[in-house]
């Protein structure tokens, strides 16, 4: 794991979207939210993460409706 990364994901809360199901088959993703917003795949942990600014965040959130 790179160190760039590990400082943006260490001591963060993660939570399992609701949709991701419950059969480890679906599209699973995780998100952390702080003074920003993290997203990453529930079934890669150490994978790439995506970052949000809050402004961003709340903008898609407003998007998908």
């Amino acid at each position: 794991m790179d160190f760039e990364r590990n400082l943006m994901t260490q001591e963060r809360t993660w939570r399992k979207s609701s949709r991701s199901g419950t059969n480890g088959a679906g599209n699973c993703v995780e998100v952390s939210l702080a003074h920003d917003a993290l997203v990453r795949d529930s079934k890669n942990e150490g994978g790439d993460v995506l970052a949000f600014s809050a402004t961003a965040w709340r903008s898609l959130l407003g998007w998908l409706g």
